[in-house]
């Protein structure tokens, strides 16, 4: 066949997405913290855009007028449903077991509310009465670091030994210990592994006792010691932290040399220990989740659903500003420059009013489904997947997706992510409804904290149990769920409510 060039003709469809569209799709799925980023970033570089400091006025209801920076303007229809459906297509476990055995509480089932009504709102004001201010802000701890490096200073040490120690203390956690290696550590200081040894003596002796350990055994053994409790029986304990989190007393007699007493003291002095000294000192401080949605009781029994306004960045377009500098612009350049600035002013613009709709439909769906939710508490938490929602509001499942990541919503029951809300379904063994895998979960919790210690309940008997209750569930998804709860086995219980253990416990 002989080769050469030619033109050909060819017709065909294929999506081509707009950086319009890209920056819509992006905005859904920013968090409130970064949307505000991303808006600051845009008034920095887009002239024609400027923040609008008048109190926020209530967008209406999904089907109702939209607000708009210019008049005439209508909504873009580039957020339809078709568009995102193709766009989308585009040694702790020792530690836990030993100082964290309490089960978590039930959250409190008190009934309140009733059914969903039609209303909703952008909540406009603060996000809460009463919200902090400047002489109610706490003044920071000070931290681990700064309580080491203070000790430094005072301690009787060489130039070099003193260079050693700081680097010692940048490596230690907040929790206390240490997480470096000291040969990588003498190599990088061009020391002798000796030296760093001997100084990282020196800091496991400073305040709080048991910082600069590199485990949890050796922490423990550092509180013991300055209480002149590390015998060779607490020391050969100390080697088998996992037998000391199911409270196995057999062998841990036999390794230690001891009898059961005994072992059940040295236990309950362990216990008595701190296993994190570090966490005494502040650290840096926590940025508290800001809800996007609130969910109220209305005056007449029904669910009200509002946007958190303070989380809903308000940008205007300056029309006035545009048309007196485009009037002046001479060059071609400069006026291609002013175009585009303002059709990017007036997208975002766009983008933002829709991302708010979007949330506030999703929300407004979500509450309707799991209304028994927030009235009677997680044993009324419904089965729901994305296509549920994005069937009853018209979009596509990977905008529901992205409009409930990062996004949060505080109801009567407490603040939830909006993904929580969405459950695997476990079937009824009679054929009714289906259980919400989270209720299965709670009924499990409670199950296991009202057995008595006579009675441990196996997997198989917690499955007998569900059965009985109509839910057809198998022996390792019970596992499973206790695993993710983080509540040891049937025999581990047991053995941490047994008398030994209990005694251990109390001591």
């Amino acid at each position: 066949m002989a080769l050469g060039q030619r033109l050909e003709i060819r017709q065909g469809q294929s999506l081509v997405m707009t950086p319009q569209l890209q920056q819509a799709i992006k905005l859904l799925q920013l968090s409130n913290l970064e949307l505000a980023e991303y808006c600051e970033a845009e008034l920095e570089r887009n002239p024609i855009l400027e923040r609008d400091d008048r109190e926020a006025a209530p967008i209406a209801d999904a089907d109702g007028p939209v607000l708009q920076s210019a008049p005439g303007e209508r909504a873009d229809e580039a957020l339809s449903r078709d568009d995102f459906s193709r766009a989308a297509d585009m040694d702790q476990a020792a530690h836990d077991n030993m100082y964290d055995g309490d089960l978590a509480s039930k959250a409190p089932e008190a009934p309140m509310g009733g059914n969903l009504t039609d209303w909703t709102t952008v909540r406009s004001g603060n996000a809460y009465e009463g919200e902090d201010t400047l002489e109610s802000t706490v003044c920071a701890e000070a931290s681990l670091k700064d309580h080491l490096e203070s000790q430094l200073s005072i301690a009787a040490l060489l130039p070099e030994d003193r260079m050693i120690c700081t680097a010692l203390i940048d490596a230690v956690d907040e929790a206390g210990y240490l997480r470096a290696d000291l040969k990588e550590l003498a190599l990088r200081l061009g020391c002798e592994i000796e030296d760093v040894q001997a100084v990282l003596g020196v800091l496991q002796g400073f305040d709080p006792v048991g910082v600069g350990a590199r485990d949890l055994a050796e922490c423990l053994a550092l509180q013991l010691k300055a209480r002149d409790r590390l015998d060779p029986a607490m020391e050969a304990l100390l080697t088998r932290l996992d037998l000391v989190a199911r409270r196995d007393i057999g062998p841990l007699t036999a390794l230690c040399g001891v009898d059961a007493e005994d072992v059940a003291d040295m236990i309950a002095e362990i216990r008595t220990l701190n296993p994190k000294p570090g966490l005494a000192f502040g650290s840096e401080p926590v940025t508290p989740v800001v809800p996007d949605v609130f969910v109220r009781v209305g005056p007449d029994g029904g669910w009200q659903i509002e946007l958190n306004s303070d989380t809903l960045p308000r940008l205007l377009v300056n029309n006035r500003y545009y048309s007196a500098v485009a009037k002046d612009a001479r060059d071609k350049d400069a006026r291609t420059y002013l175009a585009d600035c303002l059709n990017s002013a007036n997208w975002l613009v766009k983008s933002l009013d829709q991302r708010a709709r979007t949330i506030l439909k999703v929300a407004t769906e979500i509450v309707r489904h799991q209304d028994a939710f927030l009235t009677y508490g997680v044993r009324h938490l419904r089965p729901l997947n994305l296509r549920i929602i994005a069937d009853a509001i018209q979009m596509h499942e990977s905008t529901v997706s992205r409009v409930t990541s990062n996004k949060y919503i505080a109801t009567p029951r407490g603040l939830f992510e909006l993904k929580y809300f969405f459950t695997a379904s476990i079937q009824s063994i009679d054929g009714a409804e289906s259980h919400s895998a989270e209720a299965v979960r709670d009924r499990i919790r409670e199950m296991i904290q009202n057995e008595a210690p006579k009675e441990i309940l196996s997997d198989d008997r917690i499955v007998s149990l569900l059965t009985a209750d109509g839910v057809n569930i198998a022996r390792r998804t019970v596992a499973k769920y206790r695993e993710a709860m983080r509540i040891p086995s049937s025999v581990e219980r047991r053995r941490q409510k047994s008398p030994a253990g209990s005694q251990a416990a109390c001591r």
